[in-house]
């Protein structure tokens, strides 16, 4: 069975074009947004791996997944867009991403907020995750694409 294509992750908030090396809107590097249509299958899902990971480790911060199918069982109810080969926790980003202000309960949607947030409104986490989520994509950058003699440096005697 032949894997579904990996879909750009541009959301249409692009800021490569006024000088950022990372997109503030899908938190890809400037020379990804440019040569993404230009991938190998295999190049979009090694983008998408991390992309999908920054953003997990970014929500597992703040909220825990409790009901997996009942969280998909909403996302599909609200008639919400995400992507199922990406885990729960990018899941609930989708939710809170399109309706954080409308949820009041979140065991009704799977998941709960880190005790350390409890009184943190969830437009204020996403906020914060999506905040993260830049700040680790961008320090990614940094350390992997501005420093290319570093694996340089390792190889020479």
């Amino acid at each position: 069975m032949l894997e579904p294509p990996v879909k750009t992750p541009c959301i249409g908030v692009c800021s490569t074009g006024i000088g950022d090396a990372v997109c503030r809107g899908c938190k890809r590097f400037c020379h990804e947004v440019i040569d993404w249509n230009g991938y190998t299958p295999q190049q979009k899902k090694i983008v998408d791996n991390r992309l999908s990971g920054f953003l997990s480790q970014c929500v597992s911060n703040k909220l825990q997944v409790t009901d997996k199918a009942l969280l998909q069982w909403q996302l599909n109810v609200q008639q919400l867009a995400y992507n199922e080969s990406h885990d729960e926790y990018c899941w609930v980003y989708s939710l809170i991403k399109a309706g954080a202000s409308q949820i009041a309960d979140s065991s009704e949607y799977g998941f709960m907020v880190d005790r350390l947030y409890h009184d943190t409104p969830l437009t204020e986490l996403r906020e914060m995750i999506d905040t993260e989520f830049f700040i680790l994509s961008q320090a990614h950058y940094e350390r992997y694409m501005l420093t290319p003699d570093l694996f340089e440096q390792r190889n020479t005697p």
